[in-house]
């Protein structure tokens, strides 16, 4: 009976590291997350810039069939 509960207490403590690990991994994650969301919106704003750009050049060059 002891051998049993001391086996359930070493596998409870495992399972605590385990879900302690994963919260930590869990907050990286996010923030990870978060950093990349926020440079896909960088870059998507530095994207809509060029576009912008471009569709003024565009609407400044010479028409070709004039």
């Amino acid at each position: 009976m002891q051998a049993e509960l001391t086996s359930l207490e070493s596998k409870l403590t495992q399972l605590v590291q385990l879900s302690q690990r994963l919260r930590l991994e869990n907050i990286s994650l996010r923030q990870e997350l978060a950093q990349a969301l926020s440079e896909n919106r960088h870059c998507q704003d530095k994207i809509d810039t060029a576009t912008a750009r471009l569709e003024q050049l565009l609407v400044q060059l010479p028409d070709e069939h004039a």
